[in-house]
């Protein structure tokens, strides 16, 4: 058994990615002190089982904030994380801190620890370059980007070991300047103990009606107003076309606006913002095909998105965007891939899967084929190894005087 301290600028449990590590490090035996932002309501600290949270006092903003924002955001939350991370270190002697970003610098927080032998993961869960040049429509050649790229490998090299979610992220990283050895993949995947098709039974329809689904965050750059043009090409098309929307977002007022102007609002349903879990994937059990219109660019051309891999994990087949990311694992022979921000080619791809039931089954069965290894029982194996060789690796490391007494006992 080991301990190891979290750090993320989120909360939690809100965050998949995390929830899953937590979680395996716990079933491994691992205690784990999780360091993070606060959401109204929630505890300052709180503990269950071997995880002690510790909830630091700036809360999640989900407006959108500007650059100088999130720069005084990340920047409070850095110096507070360090400091509260120091003064865990000084009590618990942590064998592993692991950050997850973004930003790339919060894994400066763990300067204590790693200066007195702890060994320091980092979890590039974004590439934050891309990421600001898609919210921001920046050009690469900005200073700003640059100076992005710049902070992304110095904390690289701090960090005595990397993991991010894809090869294409993993290999922007080395073009960057980073060494090949330093970064391993763990892909994003899903729950298995959650995400179970034979836990939600589907209820055939019959061909009196065609189903899509859509879950998750209604922004721009998740396509939610191209499946809704979509759907009114195909309203006269497809015998009992309907649209679930599952999510909120800052789009939404925006979706449901152009729904009532494409005169398709009473095929289109919202849910009442965000819904339980077991509520979501009973819909994703019941509906025809799973519907995903990221529009590619800098940032989303390298990633995979989670609830491909809820759809994948139902059995469901997908109309997804073609991307890097997505082709680097799948095919045209598991999804039915459409270029992206094409609304043409989106109600091409929806009506041809409309009319070939055997290749939406055909899909669903070769995406599953296609994603065993990239489940997370393979997954969590991959990432709890890690773990092991940097708290082998910490334990090498001599105890320092610098510690004043004994680790404290929980």
């Amino acid at each position: 058994m080991a301990r190891i301290c979290v750090i993320r600028q989120g909360v939690f449990p809100l965050d998949a990615r995390l929830t899953r590590e937590i979680a395996a490090l716990g079933a491994a035996g691992h205690e784990v002190d999780l360091v993070c932002q606060s959401w109204p309501g929630q505890p300052k600290e709180e503990r269950s089982g071997t995880l002690t949270i510790h909830r630091l006092p700036f809360e999640r903003r989900r407006k959108a904030i500007g650059k100088l924002r999130y720069l005084v955001e990340y920047g409070s939350f850095l110096v507070g994380a360090a400091v509260a991370v120091a003064g865990l270190h000084l009590r618990r002697r942590f064998d592993v801190v692991q950050v997850n970003s973004l930003p790339d610098c919060l894994v400066f927080a763990a300067i204590v620890p790693k200066l007195l032998g702890a060994r320091v993961l980092l979890d590039l869960m974004e590439c934050m370059p891309e990421f600001f040049m898609t919210k921001y429509r920046m050009s690469p050649d900005r200073l700003v980007v640059k100076m992005l790229m710049t902070c992304e490998q110095a904390s690289i090299a701090f960090a005595d070991h990397v993991i991010t979610c894809t090869q294409p992220m993993r290999e922007r990283f080395i073009e960057r300047g980073a060494r090949p050895e330093k970064i391993d993949v763990i892909l994003n995947s899903y729950d298995e103990d959650r995400v179970d098709p034979r836990r939600y039974p589907a209820s055939a329809n019959a061909g009196d009606k065609f189903v899509l689904i859509c879950h998750g965050t209604i922004d721009w750059m998740y396509g939610l107003d191209l499946v809704v043009g979509a759907v009114s090409r195909l309203k006269d098309r497809i015998r009992g076309l309907r649209l679930l929307i599952y999510g909120d977002g800052p789009l939404r007022a925006s979706v449901e606006s152009l729904a009532e102007e494409r005169g398709v609002r009473d095929l289109v349903w919202f849910s009442e913002s965000w819904r339980p879990m077991e509520e979501l994937l009973s819909a994703i059990a019941s509906a025809d095909a799973g519907v995903i219109a990221i529009r590619r660019d800098a940032c989303f051309d390298l990633t995979h998105s989670n609830k491909m891999y809820d759809l994948v994990a139902m059995e469901k087949p997908i109309v997804i965007s073609r991307t890097r990311a997505v082709e680097s694992y799948f095919g045209d022979d598991c999804f039915q891939l459409f270029e992206s921000g094409n609304e043409d080619d989106l109600t091409r791809a929806i009506y041809e899967l409309y009319t070939d039931p055997e290749r939406r089954a055909r899909l669903a069965r070769r995406a599953s084929a296609i994603g065993e290894p990239y489940r997370w029982v393979h997954q969590r194996a991959h990432y709890l190894d890690i773990i092991a060789r940097l708290i082998d690796a910490a334990a090498s490391v001599p105890a320092t005087a610098v510690v004043a007494g004994p680790a404290e006992e929980r």
